[in-house]
């Protein structure tokens, strides 16, 4: 198992730092552009809700990018996540060569 010392860049700081603040662009409004609450915006950008394959696909339209770009940033933290949390895994039913 591959062990992250560093949690991997959230979504929501990638939005924020990559795609908010260089385009001057405010949370309400990309919000209303993406018509959703600017709510749904600040739960990802502060890290409080994981990025939905919804909201993946309209960041990616929005932003020129692919929707699979957003989904692997919070894949990557959910993993991070997932590995901090469990402090033991089962062991391997395969056997080795």
């Amino acid at each position: 198992m591959i062990s992250r010392q560093r949690k991997p860049t959230s979504p929501g700081e990638i939005l924020l730092e990559e795609f908010l603040k260089p385009m001057n662009l405010k949370q309400t409004e990309l919000a209303r552009h993406l018509g959703c609450d600017w709510k749904v915006i600040n739960r990802i950008v502060n890290e409080r809700s994981a990025l939905s394959a919804e909201m993946a696909v309209k960041l990616g339209a929005t932003f020129n990018t692919t929707p699979d770009f957003w989904l692997n940033a919070q894949t990557a933290v959910d993993l991070f996540e997932a590995n901090k949390k469990l402090k033991k895994l089962p062991k391997s039913l395969l056997k080795s060569a």
